[in-house]
């Protein structure tokens, strides 16, 4: 090789060098203009919703620390101010992060009437009595007599654990509550809920952020379906039941691990988080305490297709196509008829399986 074309070689091998080391470095920036903008955006938001209010000085910190993330950014492209600005915002961003992870949650608050109780369980052998056992009476969904009442279970008589999905903005996202009846004529359901304090609205964001505490709302199906199906009117709510596939035994020790989690909310407050505890994948967690449980999917976050995922599985009926299930189960219309019956829970079941778990001899 001549002098000409090996100078030509280390040229172009000089270029390769300095174009892979230009994108490395562009990569490198982009990554640190997301990861800053990330926890720029994630610490705002922290400060401003604060804890549980949203106070004029809060509002200021969260701008403050908000311009200290986009000047850090901003810093990237310049090689003296870099060190300093970004230095500066991690200092902030760990501030902000202890300040965060201090608080925690509480019993303590002024709640609103609907979940100003706590439900908890006492069990004695087979009965297990429930007390706080919400049942209210409605004239309109903010219009209600509290009520509550306490009744006394026999594990031996569990012979249905339930599936209601109900829909109010959409296929993908639903809330969903689990129902334990007994003896074909006793029904508890049980929905997991963010605990709102008196004027708090609900908010998904919010809910990423430690706003709320988390309940389980022990009630009374005349309760707590019924303020969905009849009540709920802006935006209306539609409301499917599905009866669950299971032995008696896995019953049985899905309702007792739920009440294990109720007793310890009493004395050990926890917060609702809209990904990680909301009143879907708490119910997965629920159910890791059988073997058989179904596997996790990407549809346990996203709602709104835990029916059909159940149906995939196997754990719902599948003697008749999902679609056809889907439509025997969307109970709207009897419970509307059924009203305050004193057996709403058998009406609004007309045209359903029987129950799929079988009752212990």
């Amino acid at each position: 090789m001549d002098d000409k074309s090996l100078a030509t070689t280390n040229s172009n091998s000089t270029l390769r060098h300095d174009f892979a080391r230009k994108i490395v470095h562009a990569a490198i920036v982009l990554v640190a203009m997301l990861l800053l903008a990330a926890l720029s955006g994630w610490g705002s938001l922290a400060i401003y919703f604060g804890n549980s209010h949203t106070g004029t000085l809060q509002t200021v910190l969260a701008g403050v620390y908000g311009l200290t993330g986009v000047a850090s950014i901003a810093s990237l492209a310049s090689p003296r101010w870099r060190a300093r600005l970004v230095g500066l915002f991690l200092a902030a961003f760990f501030l902000v992060l202890a300040w965060w992870l201090s608080l925690a949650p509480s019993n303590d608050r002024v709640w609103q009437a609907d979940v100003a109780q706590l439900p908890y369980a006492t069990i004695a052998g087979n009965l297990v009595t429930v007390h706080n056992i919400r049942n209210f009476q409605y004239r309109s969904e903010t219009d209600y007599t509290p009520a509550y009442y306490t009744r006394t279970y026999d594990l031996r008589q569990l012979d249905s654990v339930d599936l209601y999905a109900v829909y109010w903005m959409g296929p993908a996202i639903a809330h969903t509550i689990i129902s334990f009846g007994f003896g074909g004529k006793d029904y508890l359901a049980v929905s997991i809920e963010a605990r709102k304090e008196r004027g708090e609205a609900y908010s998904s964001i919010k809910g990423f952020f430690r706003q709320y505490e988390l309940i389980y709302i022990v009630a009374d199906e005349r309760d707590v379906i019924r303020l969905r199906t009849n009540y709920r009117k802006d935006p209306p709510e539609e409301v499917y039941l599905y009866r669950l596939k299971g032995s008696p035994e896995a019953a049985r020790k899905f309702f007792l691990d739920y009440l294990k989690s109720i007793n310890e909310l009493v004395d050990r407050p926890q917060f609702y988080n809209t990904l990680t505890e909301n009143c879907t994948n708490v119910i997965w967690l629920h159910s890791l305490v059988n073997a058989g449980h179904v596997p996790f999917s990407w549809k346990i976050l996203v709602s709104g297709y835990v029916p059909q995922y159940l149906y995939d599985m196997g754990r719902l009926d599948t003697s008749v196509p999902f679609a056809e299930l889907e439509q025997r189960g969307h109970i709207n219309q009897r419970a509307q008829t059924a009203d305050n019956a004193p057996d709403f829970s058998r009406l609004i079941r007309t045209d359903l399986p029987e129950p799929a778990v079988a009752a212990s001899p």
